[in-house]
């Protein structure tokens, strides 16, 4: 073997890692996951979902792509939903920063309507869309530092309760014809998303509860990222438990978030023997 054909042969290959080995290890996590998601199926005699948004590299360039809950991800889940067995509970594994509430909704009904037990479980945070989502769930299993969030409509940059509070203190005549149309879109926006909060909470609650809880996480009383923690989510009324499967964490750690080169926190277990 020639110097000339062994050095073509070695760039052959380091051409093939560099422009394959991003696709070869992303194969590898996508069957870890499924690997997962079988096992913890087969343990909890259930039907197992996702949704989780991370940002995953894509090709060899390593972008960052951006997600959040859209009508693609209702589409999915709905169709799984549909095809999932109906004598057999949901566990629908949450982690989101949110999204359309178009499509929150479609998910939400859809496991609202399921026949059987459905459970929504979030390792991290499931936030505005994603709460929503979980209120349609008979039951939120949560890791004890998890944490929900207010389910206040969101107009462009703005929540919609704020929309509407700025223009009652200022005063109707106070202000221009597309802002008095902007409240009005907000107002509207906050009514829909109330009702639709007391439809499928008042299954599992007391009515009047249920309308209680729907005014308390739309009216904007918190920021819109406030963090509704395990013990405030009990405190408001939902059926919340930390009985956290450890494949959730399992699998949690097959979804990188490759936006840097290298991690912000490192760790290593400590370990007494000598």
């Amino acid at each position: 073997m020639t110097a000339g054909f062994l050095g073509s042969l070695l760039w052959w290959i380091f051409i093939f890692y560099v422009l394959m080995g991003p696709q070869m290890k992303f194969a590898q996590l996508i069957a870890g996951r499924k690997s997962i998601l079988a096992s913890l199926s087969k343990k909890r005699n259930s039907t197992v979902i996702t949704l989780i948004h991370r940002q995953e590299s894509m090709g060899f360039l390593g972008f960052p792509f951006y997600k959040y809950i859209n009508v693609e991800d209702s589409e999915e889940i709905l169709r799984a939903i549909r095809k999932a067995p109906k004598d057999k509970p949901i566990d629908l594994i949450i982690h989101t920063p949110g999204g359309l509430v178009l499509a929150a909704t479609q998910i939400a009904k859809a496991l609202h309507d399921h026949p059987e037990e459905t459970r929504v479980i979030v390792p991290h945070y499931a936030m505005s869309g994603g709460t929503l989502i979980s209120l349609a769930a008979n039951q939120i299993i949560m890791d004890e530092h998890a944490v929900l969030g207010p389910v206040d409509p969101q107009l462009g940059q703005n929540p919609a309760p704020s929309i509407v509070k700025a223009v009652e203190q200022k005063g109707v005549d106070k202000v221009d014809d597309q802002t008095l149309i902007l409240a009005d879109v907000a107002k509207k926006s906050i009514s829909q998303v109330q009702k639709f909060i007391y439809s499928i909470l008042k299954d599992n609650m007391d009515e009047e509860k249920a309308k209680e809880l729907s005014q308390t996480l739309t009216e904007g009383r918190w920021t819109h990222d406030y963090p509704i923690t395990v013990e405030e989510a009990k405190e408001l009324g939902l059926n919340v438990s930390t009985d956290m499967p450890e494949e959730v964490y399992a699998l949690m750690d097959l979804y990188t978030q490759p936006v840097r080169q290298r991690g912000t926190v490192e760790f290593v277990s400590y370990n007494n023997k000598k």
